[in-house]
């Protein structure tokens, strides 16, 4: 490091430097660091080097690039190796069972990173510990993973993608051995033992002789099989779908998700969608969108909508690009296109999945009290109003796939039937084979629930006001602010907990709104409960405060784990038979303008409200 005179002042950058240099392996994130040293570019090189990623529930998210703050080659090997260390202290069977390894199409050309890429390192590692590994030969959609995980009852399961976040980003995600993404603690077991396992093990680079290993087996074609199979159990109206005159336009907006909605609207006997050609091939590059990310809505879906307008279809699929998130959008009699918020969309799927089970069990009278339908605490509580009237039963959970897995986990290890959950953020989990978001099964699903309403001469707009109408209107209202500022962001919610200056002191009104109750899920209070103790898990390392308020609004404030925004997630709840929509509207739209210019502050706090 002769030339590194100016970093010389900095001794914790020059030991983090030189550490690097001696593990790294990979030309490219060598000469990239290299050179950062030679220009003195203390500021950069700090970038990369300021810290290490925080290995979470839901793993790594970070850009590609060189250093402990980024996605690379060397990163990939020691929190592979980590993970490797802790599933051996927690499995004494680990190479008998094995773990499964998927990944997406993701790949930086300038560090020479990319899904694939990492995803055979990490096979490298757990090889060369002689634990076997079902490498996936080719890219695979995210519910892949954990279905491989319970389908061949492995150990653990790794799927590396970044979902729908920039094209500079990749990610790695971890699954337990319930099919589960990993919950607390084992995100802070396999953080420590990243930490005491940070030098590449002797055969950790060598990704070529693991390729050859017998311990390495392709699950591609049979996991393939084994899907669509499972995913068949929820077609309910084959003949209705075969002879169904309705088109539907589908994208995987450059991701994995083309042939994989083409086979299961094949497992339904649904006519294939017609593809988005500029969108259908993966391209790591994303070249036609923004952001990769069907929630964004319209701009994602300009040419979705443009296709189906040339070939007369009136609905539209999207996948997000590792295609465990479905969004939809139906054509309007007006001519425009209306895209369905996540709520919506698990209103629709939560009456579907609960009238086929209905329809395929005799005795469903007796059998609902064993029903079980979840969705996350942020998400609308159409499925609890629906529940209540149709006798099954509605559980809320933490914000995350990551707990909706886990509960339907212990659900079915009960013996109770789980049928449906669902997270606003469009992600629904139609299918228990799969303990995650899937938008695949969903897409298919979908197709069918679409097919069976036209028979009906009816449509998802319509089908969505009947439900309102029959369990009550469920208004929600969604969105965030941008904040980089930690302590703002701190402040903010603190100001909240100690309104009249004392501790848990929260707000009683928010402009002319009465609140009835707060829930805060930081630090464990809960106003509706007896002890004052919030019964969901709490979580200091995120910030989480619910108010529900007397005219039967909820808003829910929340930190985001992946992003640097402030959510918020409102929603007015009436009673069925209120009808009145547009008076319902305004006064929802009414009490989001009293959150955010009482709560949120964003002129005082400089927060950057939403792009449009």
């Amino acid at each position: 490091m002769e030339n590194g005179s100016s970093i010389a002042g900095d001794s914790e950058l020059q030991q983090a430097v030189r550490q690097w240099l001696q593990f790294d392996k990979n030309p490219k994130t060598v000469s990239m660091v290299q050179d950062l040293v030679k220009e003195g570019a203390v500021e950069a090189l700090k970038k990369c080097f300021s810290s290490r990623m925080e290995f979470g529930t839901a793993g790594l998210r970070a850009a590609m690039g060189p250093g402990t703050c980024c996605m690379n080659d060397l990163t990939i090997i020691q929190t592979t190796q980590g993970f490797c260390s802790y599933l051996e202290d927690s499995f004494d069977n680990i190479k008998e069972r094995g773990v499964v390894i998927g990944y997406d199409a993701r790949a930086h050309p300038p560090s020479g990173g990319g899904s694939k890429r990492f995803a055979s390192l990490a096979a490298a590692v757990f090889i060369s510990r002689g634990v076997p590994v079902h490498l996936f030969s080719d890219i695979t959609p995210t519910p892949f993973v954990p279905f491989t995980v319970s389908q061949l009852g492995l150990c653990a399961g790794i799927m590396v993608t970044a979902s729908h976040n920039p094209k500079q980003d990749n990610g790695y995600k971890v699954y337990w051995e319930n099919g589960a993404q990993i919950v607390s603690p084992h995100d802070k077991g396999i953080a420590k033992a990243i930490e005491e396992n940070l030098e590449p093990w002797p055969k950790s680079w060598s990704t070529e002789e693991a390729l050859k290993s017998p311990l390495l087996k392709d699950p591609y074609q049979d996991i393939h099989t084994q899907y669509f199979k499972a995913i068949q159990k929820h077609c309910h109206h084959r003949d209705i779908n075969k002879s169904s005159e309705v088109k539907i336009v589908h994208t995987s907006v450059h991701g994995v998700g083309h042939t994989f909605v083409q086979s299961a609207f094949q497992a339904f006997d649904l006519h294939p969608p017609y593809a988005v050609e500029e969108q259908k091939d993966p391209d790591p590059e994303f070249p036609t969108v923004k952001y990769p990310n069907p929630e964004e809505g319209e701009g994602v879906l300009t040419l979705s909508f443009a296709l189906a307008d040339r070939e007369g279809a009136a609905f539209v699929l999207a996948n997000d690009p590792d295609a465990d998130r479905l969004a939809i959008a139906e054509k309007q009699e007006s001519g425009k296109w209306r895209v369905f918020t996540g709520n919506e969309l698990g209103a629709l799927l939560g009456w579907w999945m609960f009238r086929c089970w209905k329809e395929q069990n005799s005795d469903a009278a007796a059998e609902v009290k064993n029903l079980y339908m979840l969705a996350s605490t942020v998400s609308s509580k159409i499925l609890r109003a629906i529940a209540l009237k149709e006798g099954f039963h509605f559980e809320e959970t933490l914000t995350g796939f990551k707990w909706m897995g886990n509960r339907a986990r212990d659900l079915l290890d009960q013996g109770k039937t789980v049928v449906f959950a669902f997270e606003e953020a469009i992600g629904y989990m139609c299918s228990p084979s799969v303990l995650d978001k899937d938008g695949v099964s969903a897409a298919a699903i979908a197709g069918e629930m679409i097919s069976y309403l036209a028979t009906k001469s009816s449509s998802l707009s319509q089908q969505v006001t009947n439900i309102y109408e029959e369990y009550g209107y469920h208004i929600s209202k969604n969105s965030y602010f941008i904040c980089h500022d930690q302590d703002v962001i701190r402040s903010l919610f603190e100001r909240l907990r100690t309104h009249s200056g004392q501790k848990d002191s929260y707000p009683t009104e928010c402009g002319r709104f009465a609140i009835s109750a707060v829930r805060d899920l930081t630090t464990g209070y809960d106003s509706n409960q007896p002890s004052n103790k919030a019964v969901l898990p709490t979580s200091r390392s995120s910030q989480m405060i619910t108010f529900s308020f007397a005219n039967g609004g909820v808003a829910t404030m929340r930190t985001s784990g992946t992003e640097p925004k402030i959510k918020y997630y409102t929603e007015l709840c009436a009673a069925p038979g209120n009808s009145d929509v547009t008076h319902l509207k305004k006064e929802l739209d009414e009490l989001v303008d009293a959150i955010v210019e009482n709560f949120f502050e964003p002129e005082k706090n400089k927060l950057q409200p939403k792009p449009e």
